[in-house]
């Protein structure tokens, strides 16, 4: 997701008169909001206000240009949260953590506090579970801890707050857990799961899934979802993977102190979000069903990765 930084600029204003619920969609240029931003619009039902700091971008314009009005504003500075939200109805919001790190704290509280001063009713806010509270102290996982404070604080703010907690995305196999060729020329994908399923979703579908939260607001209210398209092994991924791309890709346990030690950034954390993920199971066949019943055309791994085929077969 792309975050607003830097000093405000005054929002792009339109001409076209209020006729339908407008939301304010924070991080609209980016994937989880840039999806809830999509399917508003597609739907017909809603006006969007599109939160972001690149209005001159593709992604934004490209929302302009489907109807939303793009307004430039920072999550650093709660004026500019406060003009965005004057006369909205709803609000998704979302915040990043690997682009701010610890920042993201701050910047979920402006955007808490700034809904609540604004009186607007319904807010629709993208979590994560707290893993060192529920682990006991045994693992720290900050990208959602962070997420998991902000949780706590938007329940002690806006009770009525529903809440949306997203699992593995599937697009991850096309960036950071692409398949490794071997030695023998087969390829391997390799994370510390064991042989516990893993919740996946494609994020194109959350805006989908949410839809009909922004629909019928009461019904949601102070609500939890979990968002999950597909739950499986990492055998199973491997076979999808193997049969979309044709190539033999296997699946190969990797312990978690081994991924932990890799010289490379986060190492640790996504060592310790696996291990929550095997030890806790947060998303089973439940969340799945439920996505599926909010949105029935939420993508299985392998429509998934059959849609991004190309994509795959580049990161070769």
């Amino acid at each position: 997701m792309i975050e607003p930084e830097g000093a405000a600029i005054p929002c792009i204003k339109t001409t076209k008169m209020k006729l339908k619920p407008l939301i304010l969609v924070i991080g609209a240029t980016g994937a989880q909001g840039g999806s809830v931003a999509r399917h508003l619009l597609n739907s017909g039902k809603f006006a969007v206000r599109a939160f972001t700091r690149t209005p001159a971008s593709k992604k934004a314009k490209a929302l302009q240009e489907a109807g939303a009005e793009v307004y430039t504003g920072d999550l650093s500075h709660k004026e500019s949260l406060l003009q965005a939200l004057q006369g909205v109805d709803g609000v998704f919001g979302v915040t990043n953590f690997w682009e701010h790190f610890t920042k993201e704290y701050e910047h979920g509280v402006n955007l808490i506090d700034a809904v609540v001063e604004s009186g607007v009713s319904q807010f629709v806010l993208s979590t994560l579970p707290h893993v060192y509270g529920i682990s006991n102290g045994m693992l720290s996982v900050p990208h959602f801890d962070i997420k998991g404070r902000l949780e706590a604080y938007a329940r002690s703010k806006k009770p009525d707050t529903t809440f949306v907690h997203l699992a593995f995305y599937f697009q991850n196999f096309t960036s950071f857990f692409t398949p490794k060729k071997g030695a023998d020329g087969s390829y391997f994908i390799s994370f510390p799961q064991g042989d516990v399923p893993l919740a996946g979703l494609s994020a194109n579908d959350l805006g989908g899934i949410l839809l009909p939260v922004f629909e019928d607001p009461k019904a949601f209210a102070g609500k939890t979802i979990s968002a999950a398209g597909d739950l499986l092994t990492g055998d199973e991924y491997a076979n999808v993977l193997s049969k979309v791309t044709g190539k033999r890709i296997v699946y190969q346990h990797i312990p978690r102190k081994t991924f932990a030690s890799q010289n490379v950034p986060g190492a640790e954390e996504m060592a310790n979000m696996f291990e929550y993920y095997r030890l806790y199971k947060p998303y089973g066949k439940q969340a799945v069903k439920q996505s599926r019943d909010l949105y029935h055309a939420v993508e299985s791994f392998e429509t998934m990765a059959g849609k991004h085929k190309a994509a795959l077969m580049a990161s070769l």
